[in-house]
């Protein structure tokens, strides 16, 4: 096994006595004594695996472990907390902090090296899945390379669409959901021949029909990564309008998901401040205009109009306060 095991205890015994079982069992083995060598052996190696002492000074198993699991980036690490505590509340609290599993110490050779492997293989599985991931979004950002005008369009959608979901109290799981989906939203295109991609005039209504279809290629494309449940939706939906009439379900109002709703507004704006072969960028007040022109056609959520403008505003002002004044 070519994976990498960090175990976390404040005992040197305990310390050496497993990194031996482990390392006999082709295992790479980095030991630590505290919750905050942990926490930055995590950030700096990435082990595949965390075996952690409960029992601690300072912070103890059960803190690190709720850090590790409210970080996205650490989340999806198995971690197993080592105890001497049996007792049913403390089994509970480790399950409410993310725990992947439990080992009782002093452990049971087998039984250690069982659920090791266990879950290792399921770290693999992870593993393939956020390497699908990373193969869709080099994808999705390969269609927007093709265009020069919309250079730069996703990481701008995805910074502003989490920012406007988190302003609205939408949860970590739906942020994260609406970065991934400032990516994603567009890679149906890969469908389109690029012949109607980059056409500089005005499309025939056969190939506006061929545009059309590419929230539901791009949601297909996504719909076998199980952890982009919440990213599909959007992908789907993010060209729908607030009366009914945008593509491809015709959905309106609430109807609409409310992240999808996030995505649009966005993406809208964004559009209306790029330069693009058939119109010059409009500077930020022009677009609001037009888009608060839109609203009254009923085509945007009004309320998220008002939120992307107090968004926008409050950016603006802390832009202004980060210069340093002339001298």
């Amino acid at each position: 096994m070519d994976r990498t095991i960090l175990l976390v205890d404040d005992d040197a015994g305990v310390r050496a006595s497993l990194a031996k079982l482990l390392k006999a069992e082709g295992l790479a083995v980095a030991t630590v004594a505290d919750g905050d060598s942990a926490l930055q052996a995590v950030r700096h190696a990435k082990p595949d695996l965390i075996l952690l002492d409960v029992l601690m000074p300072d912070l103890n198993g059960f803190e690190v472990c709720r850090l590790l699991k409210g970080n996205p980036e650490t989340r999806l690490i198995p971690v197993v907390l080592l105890t001497g505590l049996s007792a049913v509340d403390d089994r509970v609290r480790g399950l409410e902090a993310g725990a992947d599993d439990f080992i009782t110490k002093p452990p049971d050779r087998i039984e250690l090296l069982a659920r090791v492997r266990s879950l290792l293989r399921m770290k693999s599985y992870t593993d393939e899945l956020e390497r699908a991931e990373a193969v869709l979004l080099a994808l999705a950002r390969s269609i927007e390379m093709k265009d020069p005008y919309t250079e730069g369009h996703c990481e701008r959608l995805s910074a502003y669409a989490a920012a406007l979901g988190a302003r609205i109290g939408l949860s970590v799981d739906e942020t994260t959901a609406l970065h991934r989906a400032g990516v994603l939203h567009d890679i149906g295109k890969v469908a389109v021949p690029d012949s109607i991609l980059l056409k500089p005039g005005p499309l025939t209504d056969e190939e506006w029909a061929i545009v059309r279809l590419h929230p539901v290629t791009g949601e297909h494309i996504c719909s076998p990564i199980r952890s982009f449940n919440r990213v599909l939706p959007i992908i789907r939906h993010h060209h729908e309008r607030f009366d009914g009439s945008g593509y491809p379900d015709g959905l309106a109002g609430e109807a609409i998901p409310i992240a999808a709703r996030v995505l649009q507004v966005v993406d809208v704006y964004d559009a209306l401040r790029t330069e693009r072969p058939y119109k010059s960028a409009l500077n930020p007040a022009q677009a609001l205009e037009t888009m608060q022109e839109e609203v009254n056609r009923g085509w945007w959520d009004p309320r998220l109009f008002d939120e992307l403008r107090g968004l926008l505003a409050e950016t603006e002002l802390a832009a202004r306060e980060t210069v340093p004044p002339s001298t």
